[in-house]
């Protein structure tokens, strides 16, 4: 579709931003083919999805420049939340996504990497929030993710600076979760899909919904929160399942089966 190519793998997805000439660079289209492809996502099927970018070059290298460079206030405002809408929505996807970033993730690429549920990056990838060196701010929740991910300070520092910095800086200060060769990228992005979508899906989004709601609220909010979808589990035929498979491999280990988790 356009300028984002999607595969199905059994439970899990695929999502390909391929402007590999732009080196896959955010504009209009790309938001809206990315808006379209999620509204495609069948997630009676798909447990996990994984976004990543064509070619080894970059994963996103921000958003187009030529774009925003004649916009006017009121423009710059709209363009921004367009970006934050969407990305907003990969956070709150009821799936998990991950982004598996294979070279540049500058501006609105490290900014839509951050809307993922977590980051494997390879060797090759570059992170950074280059905007004030343009005369801008992050616009697509840079600002306020970042700040999240690795901390007020470190976040300052790297927007203040504009300064780029390479895999391994990124792993250390907590803002990807694993570096590995290039070629290993996909397939480690694709075998932790899996490992998820081998769950039990309503309590992996349970779970997600949880982590994602909470951070929002104090501790007792949040704890509130936690037992109540605690609680909506056991309403569920995975949990039956996958207790019952549990103490049947208590009483005689012979007699657990593999547990297909079905529930939506």
């Amino acid at each position: 579709m356009g300028f984002v190519d999607y595969e199905v793998k059994d439970k899990i997805a695929i999502i390909t931003i391929n402007r590999e000439k732009a080196l896959n660079a955010l504009n209009s289209q790309v938001l809206d083919d990315l808006s379209a492809v999620l509204d495609g996502v069948d997630t009676d099927v798909v447990r996990a999805l994984i976004l990543t970018g064509a070619g080894e070059k970059s994963f996103v290298a921000g958003a187009d420049i030529g774009e925003m460079s004649t916009l006017s206030k009121a423009e710059g405002s709209a363009f921004a939340k367009k970006g934050n809408d969407l990305f907003r929505r990969i956070e709150t996807f009821p799936i998990p996504v991950i982004a598996a970033i294979n070279g540049f993730a500058l501006g609105g690429g490290c900014e839509i990497s951050m809307s993922c549920d977590f980051r494997i990056c390879a060797e090759s990838a570059v992170f950074g929030q280059p905007e004030v060196g343009l005369g801008i701010t992050p616009g697509f929740g840079g600002t306020q993710r970042l700040a999240r991910l690795v901390g007020p300070g470190m976040a300052k520092q790297l927007i203040y600076t504009a300064k780029n910095i390479k895999a391994d800086e990124a792993l250390r200060i907590g803002l990807v979760n694993k570096v590995v060769p290039l070629e290993e990228l996909l397939p480690t992005a694709e075998k932790l899909a899996n490992q998820i979508a081998a769950n039990a899906p309503i309590a992996v989004r349970a779970c997600k919904k949880a982590i994602n709601e909470g951070l929002e609220l104090d501790m007792d909010k949040a704890v509130a929160l936690e037992a109540e979808i605690f609680g909506t589990c056991f309403e569920t035929e995975d949990q039956r399942e996958g207790m019952a498979n549990f103490l049947r491999k208590k009483d005689d280990p012979a007699k657990v089966k593999v547990v297909d988790f079905k529930n939506k």
